[in-house]
């Protein structure tokens, strides 16, 4: 597997897709750009789901949360951006991102965003 940023997520069978549980990620060194200044923004994304017959590749996550760091985005978009690829490589029974950025000019900006 590559250690360069990708969009590509991977995934692995359920090992227990008759039983309902939650999985959590925190990742505290998100970074993106500010699509108005090009200065980046910093975030901790909070992936919250209940994987249905597919999970998420831990490594493949990281690497996509990476592939952001030269993109230009603002908070919303690329949290709903970030949900709508997780959903389509997963088809989870539920997931919940958010995205806890920074304060950028004294504001500090969280957006949660859900499936279904």
């Amino acid at each position: 597997m590559s250690t360069k940023p990708s969009s590509a997520l991977d995934t692995f069978p359920n090992p227990r897709p008759g039983r309902a549980y939650e999985i959590r990620f925190d990742c505290p060194e998100f970074t993106c750009l500010c699509p108005k200044t090009g200065q980046p923004d910093f975030a901790t994304i909070r992936i919250r789901y209940t994987p249905a017959e597919r999970c998420v590749e831990l490594k493949s996550l990281k690497l996509y949360l990476w592939s952001f760091r030269d993109k230009g985005a603002f908070h919303e978009a690329v949290t709903n951006q970030i949900l709508d690829d997780l959903v389509a490589a997963t088809a989870p029974a539920a997931m919940v991102v958010e995205g806890d950025f920074w304060v950028r000019g004294g504001i500090k900006t969280v957006v949660e965003v859900s499936h279904p």
